[in-house]
């Protein structure tokens, strides 16, 4: 009897599929100074998603709703103005909203999170974190504590199938 020959899946890997996914989240995000985007999935499936912009019946800040995308602010300078809910913290509260349990599952961002929403995936039950790119700001603080926290935590690795 011959061996069969394994067939090559051209379809993406579930983590290419997810930030795929996370990508075209990130599109809707109304934030005018960066776009970040966040998939929540357990066992290959899509809980929640979420984009980063102003709260809920909040002008848009693109439309001038946050004071700190309107104005000249320096990046890390100035966030006590922001109105903006990060990708990760819609995404979570949007489980909420719609009362999805996300405990053990695993979060896609477009980019690392930050010290904030660490905080919150972590007390959401997340158990996995793979994000995209850097995001530089408590980056060190963030890794210890989801290594504390035995939170996985991987860049995504585009060249991985």
């Amino acid at each position: 009897m011959a061996a069969k020959k394994k067939i090559k899946d051209p379809r993406p890997s579930w983590d290419e599929y997810f930030m795929a996914i996370a990508h075209v989240v990130k599109t809707r995000a109304n934030c005018s100074r960066r776009q970040v985007a966040a998939v929540i999935v357990n066992n290959n499936h899509i809980l929640s998603t979420g984009y980063n912009g102003t709260p809920h019946n909040v002008k848009n800040c693109f439309e001038g709703g946050c004071p700190r995308c309107a104005g000249k602010t320096a990046s890390g300078k100035g966030l006590d103005e922001c109105l903006c809910v990060h990708a990760e913290q819609n995404a979570i509260c949007q489980a909420a909203r719609h009362g999805v349990n996300i405990s053990g599952s695993t979060i896609y961002v477009t980019l690392s999170p930050c010290l904030t929403c660490a905080k919150l995936i972590i007390n959401a039950g997340i158990k996995e974190v793979v994000y995209d790119g850097d995001y530089s700001a408590f980056l060190d603080t963030v890794k210890k504590m989801f290594k504390d926290a035995k939170v996985k935590f991987r860049a995504f690795d585009k060249s991985a199938k």
